[in-house]
């Protein structure tokens, strides 16, 4: 039984340590299960997340997450490309269950580069997760992104370790070579610089990912030299 409890703008679904998700519309509560919190929170999710709204009826729904978002009764992928088979198998292999859903964003990702509306409703519907939760997990980790990438994708680290021995200054140095920031692709489409937290590999500080190859001890001056002899190749 769902039971109403309040409306407002946004709203925060509270369900464990580190996981918030947002969503415009009516804040529903599953009366059988109390250890959810609801609160209002001001933050901004994508136009297609907030506007989708709750759907309510009695319809006969297997679970109160059915009754409420029309598009977990849609489990099909959002085109005939082959790779979603290769999305699909990552959930099957782990019974699409609710636990897949982060190796199910890894391999979304790995297939097409980059994260979308169709992919995460469809592991939303796969996994009979609210999107607004997937959307949460998408844009909670620093690996997935929700833009295209560029050809070549350099990852600088900027956790303590590599912040300390230089990493700002590599990213001074792309910005300087590229006239590209973090998180941004070149106008060419040839080059999409991001950041993460931490590789692991703090004894190699400072660190960059340049197409998959960790580069440990990295300068500015061998970045840019590496980054031009890529650059240049791919021209």
């Amino acid at each position: 039984m769902l039971a109403k409890v309040r409306s407002f703008t946004q709203y925060a679904r509270l369900d464990g340590p580190g996981t918030t998700m947002t969503r415009q519309g009516t804040a529903l509560s599953h009366a059988a299960n109390q250890r959810h919190t609801l609160k209002v929170v001001r933050g901004r999710a994508p136009q297609w997340l907030r506007a989708n709204p709750f759907e309510l009826g009695d319809r006969g729904a297997q679970s109160p997450f059915e009754d409420m978002f029309a598009y977990l009764q849609k489990c099909e992928p959002p085109t005939d490309d082959k790779r979603w088979k290769m999305v699909a198998a990552t959930m099957r292999k782990l019974g699409n269950e609710r636990h897949a859903l982060i190796e199910a964003l890894h391999t979304l990702q790995q297939s097409f580069g980059y994260l979308d509306k169709p992919g995460l409703t469809y592991i939303a519907a796969s996994l009979k997760i609210p999107l607004s939760q997937v959307y949460g997990a998408a844009t909670f980790y620093n690996h997935f992104t929700m833009k295209p990438q560029g050809e070549h994708a350099c990852v600088v680290c900027t956790g303590t370790a590599c912040y300390i021995r230089g990493s700002g200054e590599l990213l001074k140095s792309i910005f300087g070579a590229q006239a590209v920031k973090p998180g941004e692709t070149t106008p060419d489409g040839r080059l999409s610089v991001l950041t993460a937290r931490c590789f692991g590999a703090c004894g190699l500080a400072p660190v960059v990912v340049l197409d998959g190859d960790v580069i440990g001890r990295i300068t500015p001056e061998i970045l840019e030299g590496r980054l031009k002899k890529v650059m240049d190749h791919a021209g």
